[in-house]
């Protein structure tokens, strides 16, 4: 392993990855989450950042009702996040397709996947949208802390394996 990626797992193992997605809607809620990447809220001195890839992701921000197009989208992303995973949904149309109810929706997220916390408002503010992200994240850290010591814990059992069957193939 290089030093920088071992600089970069440390890095990781002590923040929260975010990754947001925005199932339909008007875009209130995105604009909201966005206000939180500014200097006034600055969500990375609470060592949350946000990624594009789900595949690097502690937490889903969900935005927005899910519309048909996305209900199998959305169920792929949440596949793709690595355990431990956590979903928050962010505003009314994600929990219960406000002012879209009437529309081409499927429903709201938690219809499709499970939800950790619910953030209502249209929009919640991104004051509150930090809230419940940091509200959750000493579990997810510590789910997230007990997976890398188990998979540690796993592959030096496997290693020990691999090198009691290289002596006992070499003392033959």
């Amino acid at each position: 392993m290089t030093s920088g990626n071992m600089i970069k797992d440390f890095a990781r193992k002590r923040s929260i990855n975010v990754c947001i997605v925005n199932t339909g809607g008007c875009n209130g809620c995105d604009i909201e989450v966005v206000s939180t990447l500014a200097p006034r809220y600055d969500i990375e001195q609470y060592g949350i950042y946000v990624h594009n890839n789900p595949r690097e992701a502690d937490v889903l921000v969900v935005t927005g009702p899910v519309v048909l197009p996305w209900k199998e989208r959305l169920k792929e992303i949440f596949e793709k996040t690595p355990e431990p995973k956590v979903v928050v949904a962010v505003g009314a149309c994600a929990l219960s397709c406000g002012i879209f109810k009437e529309g081409h929706v499927y429903g709201p997220v938690d219809k499709i996947i499970p939800v950790n916390a619910k953030l209502p408002g249209c929009p919640p503010r991104p004051s509150e949208i930090i809230e419940a992200v940091v509200s959750i994240a000493p579990e997810a850290l510590a789910m997230k802390e007990k997976m890398m010591k188990e998979m540690e814990l796993k592959n030096k059992n496997n290693q020990d394996t691999d090198n009691n069957q290289d002596n006992q193939d070499t003392n033959k």
